[in-house]
């Protein structure tokens, strides 16, 4: 096969693959919706009820494709791809138990030597982000102690710096690149 015919397949199996993903994710949203993070291609499957699910690269599965679980899915390749989180010390869906209660972190994100640096709570696009959102994520910081909090529903972000040893806080502009959030 020449190289014109393998790049002419690879780029046709591109756009299958986004069309794919792009039929899956129709039915979430209304036409002229978009989430305000780049777009990434995706691999969803069609169940035999006719539920999709997409696979979660750090749950290394299938879950059930929810606006919700599409925000996770985008913001989490965002902070990969653009802004250079690693992977390997990233997860979803980190079990906690506060005060006896047992709750799940969105995404957390580790420093290099394993220790929580990030979390992240998502909303579906149609879920404002409220002092109530920004209080759930407080109340997991308090078992984990990460020094940076993101929250956003695809549409909005929000990043807030903990300063510690200050004992103070500050919202940031825009979502900071992993590399930066390490040099403290």
């Amino acid at each position: 096969m020449s190289k014109f015919a393998t790049a002419k397949l690879a780029q046709g199996a591109m756009k299958c693959k986004f069309f794919a993903h792009f039929v899956a994710c129709r039915a979430l949203f209304s036409s002229n919706m978009q989430l305000n993070l780049p777009p990434y291609p995706l691999r969803t499957r069609r169940k035999s009820d006719g539920s999709t699910m997409v696979f979660d690269r750090l749950r290394k599965r299938f879950v059930a494709l929810t606006p919700e679980e599409l925000v996770r899915q985008h913001f989490v390749e965002f902070l990969i791809h653009d802004k250079q989180y690693p992977v390997a010390l990233m997860g979803n869906e980190i079990s906690l138990t506060q005060n006896g209660i047992k709750r799940r972190c969105d995404t957390v994100v580790a420093d290099p030597h394993g220790r929580p640096l990030v979390i992240v709570e998502y909303k579906a696009p149609s879920v404002a982000i409220t002092q109530r959102t920004f209080d759930q994520i407080v109340r997991y910081n308090m078992v984990l102690h990460a020094s940076y909090l993101m929250v956003s529903n695809g549409l909005k972000h929000y990043c807030c710096h903990i300063d510690y040893a200050t004992g103070t806080y500050a919202f940031l502009s825009e979502i900071p690149p992993y590399p930066s959030l390490t040099k403290e």
